[in-house]
């Protein structure tokens, strides 16, 4: 069965939480692990803080968070989920994957790195000026 959630939110630090447990809330029902949830919240978590974080230095702004489920082969009961942005994007996503590579200095940098160890596929789609959209792929360990 399809099933398929969106929000949309103000690019504000309490909405990281909101997004956070309405995913979770959402990926609940796929038969996802304890562990593979807490993953999952902390691969959105990230998602949605680099907007709150980097997308609108200037002014406010919007994060769209959708979350979409078919149980359909070969991976049945896969979540997607993608984080999409209006803002500033990002000039070099090749560096902004590196591991400790932050344009905030007081920022680890691993915020990219987390949601490709925690996700089975991560693409992060930017351009300068027309935003970010990061679309994420997990699927339930069945074992």
């Amino acid at each position: 069965m399809k099933n398929e959630m969106s929000l949309t939110l103000l690019c504000v630090p309490s909405n990281v939480a909101v997004a956070r447990i309405a995913v979770a809330t959402f990926a609940a029902s796929l038969g996802f692990s304890v562990s593979e949830i807490e993953e999952i919240k902390v691969a959105v978590s990230e998602a949605v803080s680099n907007s709150v974080l980097h997308a609108y230095p200037h002014g406010e702004g919007e994060v769209t968070v959708r979350a979409t489920t078919e149980d359909s082969e070969p991976h049945g009961g896969e979540l997607v989920v993608e984080v999409r942005d209006t803002g500033a994007g990002i000039p070099d996503i090749a560096k902004a994957k590196e591991p400790g590579y932050s344009t905030i200095p007081e920022h680890m940098g691993l915020g990219l790195s987390f949601m490709e160890s925690f996700m089975d596929s991560l693409l992060v789609e930017s351009a300068p000026g027309k935003g970010t959209t990061v679309r994420m792929v997990k699927r339930p360990c069945r074992q």
